[in-house]
């Protein structure tokens, strides 16, 4: 009872340093500690613009198509029909076929639906296009999915449809296209996609360096493991190893698309999109001492770390930029290795270890054990009060699949109250 209640009363700590934090470590405008937001204004999206500011089909937006739905097919079940009154389905094949869905798209259809009948009352959204079963569009059309709808207002006021563009982003469509003076165009993700569903974490056969050096595969890893990390909080120390206290998530069935980031070093890491990890802007100096080093100075025989050094999400990491990597040796210094190439696979398993450190070695590559929040500083305190938990009383025998419910609260408490830009686009919206 009383190691609960410390809990407890450390989670609340944390909770309250996870609001002050990026009002004091913000640069620029964002939501103060105490202060209501004001009403977001606005702005209509042009004619022919389209948002996110990428293209439909990559990972940024809706992702890539998965084959047709047709009536015949396993994955007809996917589909669900939207019987919400407050919109008008065109139907003009007389099949019910505007009205199925994926229920990602369904939820966020309904959702505009509220936002049309608020911005003008007595309007109802309208559905002119939604699962194609027809073939009337392009060959990897989004519509033969249930992922895609083209929608216009019930009135077909096309003054509107600059505005009804802007709501349909503001709803949590993952693509928004104002493609016709006609009909605005909307898109989801996938079901199975790793921008719907994924924080942060690991492939299941993704490898760690455990104590006396050997390497066991992400999907064997045990709380009371201990595996090399960094021994500081940016990356720079010596490595060591840490104790897994417990898994923040763990699925491992789940198969997900990944991000794998190669380097120079032949070193491949392979993460989720919003998963945390240690980055620096290369220089002419890579891993060399710095110039006349002080004798005896803390920076003595230290590798040049570069300029602009942080944790960056996975899915901003650029070639050129560097990772700091590891040939495995407890005690030794992180190298400095160029990303080469960036790119994405599917894999199986889902795994996101919590090291005493608030870092892990995966594939010789230094990674963060944090992800969705962009900053590991603010996620290392946050978690500050579970890593004393597991501290007092040992590493978690017991894991449970799926995600731990401390990073879950966090997550959930801090999409409320804190500025959005401090997430990753996509963890705003699981």
């Amino acid at each position: 009872m009383r190691i609960s209640f410390l809990l407890l009363t450390a989670s609340l700590c944390a909770l309250v340093l996870l609001l002050l934090a990026p009002a004091s470590e913000g640069c620029g405008p964002g939501r103060g500690y105490g202060k209501r937001r004001l009403p977001k204004k606005l702005i209509p999206l042009a004619y022919k613009q389209f948002s996110p500011n990428v293209a439909e089909k990559t990972l940024g937006a809706s992702g890539r198509p998965e084959g047709k739905i047709t009536r015949n097919s396993e994955r007809f079940k996917e589909l669900t029909p939207n019987y919400n009154t407050d919109i008008i389905f065109k139907d003009e094949e007389d099949t019910g076929a505007d009205r199925l869905m994926t229920q990602r798209c369904k939820d966020k259809l309904n959702s505009l639906a509220i936002s049309v009948m608020n911005m003008w009352p007595g309007v109802k959204l309208r559905v002119t296009e939604g699962w194609d079963e027809d073939g009337h569009h392009s060959e990897d059309s989004l519509h033969y999915e249930g992922r895609a709808v083209d929608i216009t207002t019930s009135d077909r006021d096309r003054n509107k449809y600059a505005m009804l563009a802007r709501l349909a982003v503001e709803a949590g469509f993952d693509w928004v296209y104002y493609e016709s003076k006609a009909h605005i165009h909307c898109s989801v993700k996938s079901e199975h996609s790793v921008a719907a569903k994924t924080g942060g974490c690991f492939p299941g056969d993704a490898q760690v360096v455990v104590e006396g050096g050997a390497a066991k595969q992400m999907r064997d890893l045990l709380p009371g493991d201990r595996v090399l990390a960094s021994s500081t909080a940016d990356g720079h120390g010596p490595f060591l190893y840490s104790p897994v206290l417990s898994f923040l998530d763990r699925q491992p069935n789940a198969t997900k698309i990944f991000y794998v980031i190669g380097t120079d070093a032949g070193f491949n890491i392979t993460l989720t999109a919003a998963h945390l990890i240690f980055v620096t802007d290369c220089t002419a100096g890579l891993n060399q001492p710095e110039e006349e080093p002080l004798s005896g100075s803390t920076w003595e025989g230290r590798p040049r770390w570069g300029v602009g050094q942080r944790t960056v999400f996975a899915s901003e990491v650029q070639p050129g930029q560097c990772v700091f990597t590891s040939a495995g040796e407890v005690k030794s210094q992180p190298k400095l290795s160029v990303v080469t190439f960036v790119s994405e696979q599917r894999s199986v398993g889902l795994y996101a270890p919590l090291t005493q450190h608030g870092s892990i070695v995966v594939n010789g590559v230094l990674a963060s054990c944090y992800a969705a929040v962009d900053s590991h500083h603010l996620s290392h305190w946050a978690l500050a009060p579970l890593r004393l938990f597991y501290s007092l009383i040992g590493p978690s025998e017991a894991q449970n699949d799926g995600l731990h419910w401390y990073p879950w609260l966090l997550h959930w408490l801090g999409k409320m109250l804190l500025d959005t830009t401090h997430f990753h686009p996509w963890s705003v919206e699981q």
